[in-house]
């Protein structure tokens, strides 16, 4: 067993202790099928094959109807969703794990058919020009509904009602996406936020909707028990595209951060190549870790090499991984041993039911050696 690893050694957020740097990230899986969007006795069985991680974020999960964007994703607005995750949540404690819950809305990356014909909103009528997964496949995007100062008031309630509801549901914390071209992402880009009132225009107005989220979010939750996910370069995917002011943006928003003790700052490498795009940031630990005094989780192509190296190295603190939870449920284990790691099944990824979801076996020395 190789424990010197810098990965397998314990790191605190606020007042919890992790067991281990190897964190879960969230994924998107699409097996809430069902009329409620509740969370089912599989979604149990998916996460507590996974309690091993140092600590669980969970798939993002809707804040309220006008949040969806994607068919048979969990929500966490509802009596029946928060009884699913309560079953979520002791199963996962009662095997040794830790597990926050991500709060997610959509945004324009959406379709009406989410929202009984009528247009998602965003912060402003623009186009992302992608697709939306909906019953019926792949789906063209709408121009969204701009959102009115009344929407975006309410959609802060929603979020704090949602974190009410994932302490009711016994999670050991929140997650807030901000991340990866949805609503919060949304406000962040100039291209996508084109508003003029206190909202929109300059970096500051551009990141007010965030932080009231946050500050609703704190009313709930001690800040030690929040985290925050953010995608700093993201650039032509998930209907973003990046301008001369976006690492700014971030710089501005990340600094400020340090104001709250928040549990962690989850923060993803870029997912396409920016190298040769001058105002992106291609190494984002390297850049925000000297700007960030908290905790620092990165994300995005790591594997176990690569993630001891950016925390020995000491440019994050913890790692998450994602593709490799999905066909690894005992990833830690398997990095203690250095053991080989499973080959994820891609076309399973989006399907409902077990295949590709929990029937990744744990690794079987023995069985392996015979």
């Amino acid at each position: 067993m190789d424990q010197d690893q810098a990965l397998l050694k314990s790191v605190s957020i606020g007042d919890l202790e992790l067991k281990n740097r190897v964190i879960m990230a969230p994924m998107t899986r699409n097996r809430a099928d069902n009329k409620e969007k509740e969370p089912t006795d599989l979604h149990t069985e998916y996460y507590t094959q996974r309690a091993s991680a140092g600590l669980i974020i969970t798939e993002g999960s809707q804040i309220s109807k006008a949040a969806e964007g994607y068919i048979n994703t969990p929500g966490i607005y509802t009596e029946a969703q928060v009884k699913g995750w309560t079953k979520v949540t002791q199963s996962v404690h009662e095997n040794g794990g830790k597990i926050f819950l991500q709060l997610w809305h959509c945004g324009r990356i959406s379709h009406p058919k989410f929202h009984d014909g009528e247009k998602p909103l965003a912060p402003s009528a623009v186009n992302p020009n992608t697709q939306a997964y909906t019953q019926d496949g792949f789906e063209d995007t709408v121009e969204p509904q701009a959102m009115s100062i009344a929407d975006i008031k309410q959609t802060v309630l929603d979020f704090k009602h949602a974190a009410e509801n994932a302490k009711n549901a016994n999670f050991d914390g929140v997650e807030i996406h901000s991340s990866n071209g949805y609503l919060i992402h949304q406000f962040f880009n100039k291209n996508s936020n084109i508003r003029t009132d206190d909202y929109g225009g300059n970096i500051q107005n551009r990141a007010r909707f965030f932080f009231e989220v946050l500050e609703a979010v704190s009313e709930v939750w001690p800040e030690n028990r929040i985290g925050v996910r953010m995608n700093p370069s993201l650039n032509d995917a998930f209907g973003i595209t990046a301008t001369e002011e976006t690492i700014p943006t971030f710089d501005y928003i990340v600094e400020k951060l340090n104001a709250y003790d928040l549990a962690y700052l989850h923060l993803s490498e870029p997912f396409t190549d920016v190298s040769d795009i001058d105002y992106l940031e291609p190494n984002i630990a390297k850049h925000y870790r000297p700007i960030y005094k908290g905790k620092l989780m990165i994300n995005a192509g790591f594997d176990q090499e690569s993630g001891n190296k950016v925390i020995s190295e000491g440019n994050a603190d913890m790692v998450s991984f994602a593709k490799l939870f999905i066909s690894n449920p005992d990833l830690p284990e398997r990095f203690a041993k250095n053991a080989p790691l499973a080959e994820w099944d891609e076309d399973t990824f989006y399907t409902p039911g077990p295949k590709g979801y929990t029937d990744y076996p744990k690794y079987n020395a023995e069985k392996s050696e015979a």
